[in-house]
């Protein structure tokens, strides 16, 4: 008789893994017993050895298939002579580190039972098992149990007990089981709190008012999102104009995959992500003969479509039967609402009728979008289903805070060898927005119990982020008062794009960082955006960038690609206005923008990349101006689809620049397309050729400067034809290359380079 204590790491809480492996010791033979603890799951097995040893191999093949495993540490202890089994209550008491499950969608069989007229759970919309379900948006604690749940005022009836406490039950310990004679009740009511309808009957009204062309706000999974019916013009276009959002796509709601098939193109590997756990917004070539009304996605060649990530969803749109506008449930730059007050407070405006139910939501988390690259799903923005799992570091790092950037903000938190990143925030633009953010620090800290020794931000000093951590030193919260004290590291913002994708593949460095997007804080008094930078976590050297031009207006100039065309023409020493329509100033902001660019005043030099994309956007007449953050960049991305992938490329050749790093001189492409413009070459060729360009010009740097890893961050590789083409030209060229999955490529991926830089820096 031999014992083995078992410390496992990973996503084994709420997975039914504890159920898994008393079953796996019962059909063994073997006693001893499982238990969560703050760590993860700790197991103890007695029995003969040969028994333990089939325990160690079922174990790594049959894990629950929401279970992951990212450490197991086994050892030989004493024999007690223990010969039953049992699942321990849970321990507590150490600073946490177990992995909080993200929630998942429903699984085949939960929406079997919702289906089923014969289920006691039939229409039930919180149904779920421990292979499915809320989980980040309800705990309040860890471990994960019950009472640290917003399900704890809930009391299980015999029925939901049972199946609770049996261990050969999918639901045994599923945390948030409940069942309509005991759990959480749906509610349909209007702006004033009057109740119109609960249970099934408020989900056929709330049906009924999205067919008849009216606007519902609906209480998701982590939030509040805003229904309208896909197909109607007049419904897209009152929700737009009500949420002040009049350009920027919209996301779908669709049942199933053949749904999502008759308005979109869906490869296989989409097939599996819309219909895995995380069931996130996908973004998928649309289908010319899409059912849906033009407002949704407004000139874009891709739609955002989205399966139910609750039963909830999924008897709503069984109800209403057809595809649905799911949008944030929020005005414009503002985080989501989450409760039900709230709701009618903030979105009262907007929504004509609201669909909310009483079980508590914990914190807002937005719904996660994703995209395919080279067939694998990437993020675009991480949120639902992906927070708040970590990512895990190489070896253990001080416990670093990283409070992210100002736009698309996400924080991290580095505990042990794992990185906890937080789910979406958003632009840190209004009061509500800054209130989120500091919500979600606040929720960090206190669920994993760790004092951080470091405090890692941004060097732009007008960051949301990074003025909060200006104002501790003035007037922290009680629960921040320690983070007053703590060391600052200012990490510069393409820095941080490199560390992060580092991080993320575990991989030590050194690395040539093509970091390219719109804005970021040079620490030399200019605009970054389009660098090349050589190095690691540690330190990097700027060893190329594109080449400079000013931003007449400096923000204003961000609004109005017509001044960044005018700017790019400046500085290639062409006039301004020569190849812009005579329409696009009027002359006195001519003159204004004109003395601007010969003066310096109030236009910062900028190597921006996305600024370049806007300037070109200008040039080929796509958008003077924007209503959105990369508006200009897609519409140039767009027009090139419609091109062969044969039509060449502009040159843009590698040049010595005066500071020692090489520049990506632009100025023969400006020429090229100003040729093309005169021959009348279509806008789809020219906008082809700019984007083979600016690939052609990336992998000329990596092979001057020779480094054998590249690493590609920055929201200008969210751009397909960029990011694809860099990995086929570098790929080819022999270069070992590294890009986004697990965060997004933009901002809300450079708290975790955040954290690398300020560990790196601590160590050293």
């Amino acid at each position: 008789m031999k014992r083995l204590r078992l410390d496992v790491r990973g996503g084994v809480q709420g997975v039914g893994f504890r159920p898994f492996v008393y079953r796996l010791a019962q059909e063994l033979g073997l006693g001893g017993w499982v238990r969560n603890d703050t760590r993860g799951v700790r197991i103890e097995v007695e029995g003969p050895e040969a028994a333990l040893q089939a325990f160690g191999a079922r174990f790594d093949a049959e894990l629950p298939p929401r279970a992951f495993v990212q450490e197991r540490r086994d050892a030989w202890i004493e024999p007690v002579g223990e010969h039953a089994f049992r699942i321990e209550t849970s321990a507590s008491g150490e600073a946490p580190t177990a992995v909080v499950l993200a929630d998942g969608a429903p699984c085949a069989d939960c929406l079997r039972e919702v289906r089923d007229p014969e289920d006691r759970r039939y229409r039930y919309p919180f149904t779920n098992c421990t292979n499915c379900g809320p989980r980040f948006s309800i705990v309040t604690g860890l471990p994960y149990d019950r009472p640290n749940t917003t399900m704890r005022s809930f009391t299980m009836c015999t029925d939901c007990r049972e199946e609770y406490e049996d261990p050969r039950d999918r639901r045994f310990h599923a945390q948030p089981n409940a069942c309509p004679a005991c759990g959480p009740a749906a509610r349909l009511f209007d702006a004033d709190d009057v109740t119109l309808a609960t249970g099934h009957e408020a989900i056929g009204r709330a049906a009924d008012a999205v067919r008849a062309g009216r606007i519902l706000a609906f209480k998701g999974v982590g939030g509040f999102l805003l229904v309208c019916d896909a197909a109607n013009e007049a419904a897209v276009a009152r929700l737009r104009a009500r949420k002040h959002r009049l350009e920027k796509p919209l996301a779908l709601l669709v049942r199933d995959v053949a749904a999502a098939q008759a308005l979109c193109v869906v490869p296989p590997a989409a097939i599996a992500r819309l219909g895995s756990p995380e069931a996130p917004i996908l973004l998928l070539e649309r289908r010319a003969d899409a059912r849906v009304a033009e407002a949704v996605a407004p000139g874009m060649p891709t739609l955002g479509v989205m399966l139910p990530s609750s039963p909830l969803h999924d008897l709503l749109l069984a109800e209403v039967g057809r595809p649905l506008v799911a949008t944030s449930g929020n005005r414009s730059d503002e985080p989501i609402c989450t409760d039900d007050a709230e709701a009618r407070a903030r979105l009262g405006a907007i929504a004509d009728l609201f669909l909310g139910h009483d079980r508590p939501i914990a914190r807002h988390v937005d719904d996660g979008v994703e995209w395919l690259v080279g067939g694998q799903a990437a993020v675009v923005r991480r949120a639902r289903g992906r927070a708040p799992l970590p990512v895990r570091l190489r070896a253990p790092v001080p416990p670093v805070l990283a409070l992210g950037g100002h736009l698309k903000n996400t924080i991290a938190l580095a505990v042990g060898d794992q990185v906890f990143v937080s789910q979406h925030i958003g632009d840190l633009d209004t009061l509500e927005a800054r209130g989120a953010f500091e919500a979600v620090v606040r929720d960090f800290l206190a669920m994993y119990r760790v004092a951080p020794v470091a405090l890692a931000h941004d060097l732009h000093p007008d960051y949301g982020s990074t003025r909060w951590a200006d104002g501790l030193a003035r007037q922290a919260p009680p629960w921040a008062a320690g983070l007053a004290a703590l060391p600052r590291v200012r990490v510069q913002h393409h820095h941080a794009h490199l560390a992060a994708c580092l991080a993320e593949h575990g991989h030590a460095g050194p690395a040539l960082g093509i970091t390219w997007d719109g804005t970021g804080d040079g620490g030399d008094g200019t605009v970054w955006g389009g660098e090349c930078l050589l190095g690691d976590a540690r330190a990097v050297r700027r060893v190329a960038h594109l080449r400079p031009f000013r931003l007449p207006g400096a923000e204003r100039a961000v609004l109005e690609p017509r001044r960044v065309a005018a700017a790019l023409l400046h500085a290639a020493g062409h006039d301004p206005f020569e190849a812009l329509p005579e329409e696009g100033f009027t002359k006195m902001e001519r003159g204004v923008v004109r003395r601007m660019l010969d003066d310096g005043l109030a236009a910062p030099v900028t190597t921006s990349a996305g600024r370049l994309f806007d300037g070109v956007a200008a040039l080929l007449d796509l958008r003077a101006r924007v209503g959105f953050e990369g508006q200009a960049a897609i519409a140039v991305e767009t027009a090139a689809r419609a091109a062969p992938a044969e039509v060449g490329a502009y040159e843009l050749p590698v040049v010595e620049g005066e500071s020692g790093a090489r520049v990506l001189d632009w100025a023969p492409t400006l020429a090229q397309l100003l040729e093309d413009r005169r021959r009348g070459t279509p806008v789809a060729t020219m906008a082809r050729r700019f984007h083979h360009a600016l690939v052609e010009g990336l992998v000329g740097v990596a092979e001057a400067v020779g480094e054998p890893t590249v690493a590609l961050s920055g929201g200008c590789f969210l751009n397909r034809i960029l990011l694809e083409g860099a990995l086929d030209r570098l790929r080819a060229a022999g270069f070992d290359v590294l890009h986004h999955v697990e965060v997004p490529p933009g901002d809300g991926g450079i708290a975790l380079g955040q954290v690398a830089v300020a560990a790196a820096g601590l160590e050293e």
